[in-house]
């Protein structure tokens, strides 16, 4: 008797499991259900230095091409921090270009009020009026970008998120404009991607972006385009990090 209770309630966990991976999918598979805006629309992807595009958003930017949204890109910093940014901002725009984000959609910021600093906080207002001029002039409907603990951790990144976040964003935005963040996790979740997937599928998230094998390569491709920031450390980030294959998102 004990053996068949047990055996039920395994089979109500791996259908209550596979349910939810289904309702997973078929949210990647419309951006209706996801309350993503629809084809032809709108989206900024707003990134403190070059190579966050393709180091942690390279799935939300070909999931939302899959889906056939504009995507636009702001970087808040030429990634100075090293005297490279001339070089960092030539290769930004080659990783965009493979993630199929055209120049002409792509801004990079070089001002002294955001330097490529991870001890320095950005100042929030600065940041908010840059972000709202940027989607009102292109029509934005749709901006993604950092999570409260920026990913990494970074300051710069975590800057982005308060401003996005604050009461100079806050009831601003054009109608219908809306803000989604990219969900941080820990390390081990980070690196043991087989592992984390079935969490991530299974965990509360408003969008979940999932790239095909061909995808991967295309974001990997990507990324290797930033040759000046290729230390072992983003080596073994393009092997083995969730980042290059999935993004959860929430809604700001």
């Amino acid at each position: 008797m004990e053996v068949v209770c047990l055996l039920c309630v395994a089979l109500a966990v791996l259908t209550w499991g596979f349910l939810r991976v289904r309702d997973s999918a078929e949210r990647m598979r419309s951006p209706e259900q996801a309350g993503l805006p629809g084809a032809g629309s709108r989206a900024l992807l707003v990134i403190a230095h070059p190579d966050d595009e393709a180091m942690f958003f390279a799935p939300t930017v070909l999931g939302l091409a899959r889906l056939e949204q504009r995507v636009f890109l702001l970087c808040f910093s030429s990634g100075n921090y090293y005297n490279q940014g001339e070089i960092r901002k030539k290769e930004l725009l080659q990783s965009c270009d493979v993630l199929g984000i055209p120049p002409s959609r792509v801004t990079i910021i070089d001002n002294r009020k955001f330097p490529d600093d991870p001890g320095v906080q950005w100042d929030t207002e600065h940041v908010a009026s840059t972000l709202l001029q940027h989607i009102d002039v292109n029509g934005i409907n749709l901006v993604v970008t950092f999570d409260a603990e920026g990913v990494s951790g970074h300051s710069n990144h975590i800057s982005l998120y308060k401003a996005h976040s604050s009461k100079n964003v806050e009831g601003k935005l054009p109608e219908g404009c809306s803000v989604l963040t990219l969900q941080s996790v820990n390390v081990l979740r980070n690196y043991l991607y087989l592992l984390d997937l079935p969490w991530s599928l299974l965990s509360p998230q408003d969008v979940l972006f999932r790239l095909t094998s061909k995808e991967v390569a295309q974001a990997k491709k990507a990324m290797s385009c930033h040759h000046s920031q290729l230390l072992w450390f983003r080596r073994l980030h393009i092997l083995f990090s969730r980042y290059m294959r999935i993004n959860t998102l929430q809604s700001l």
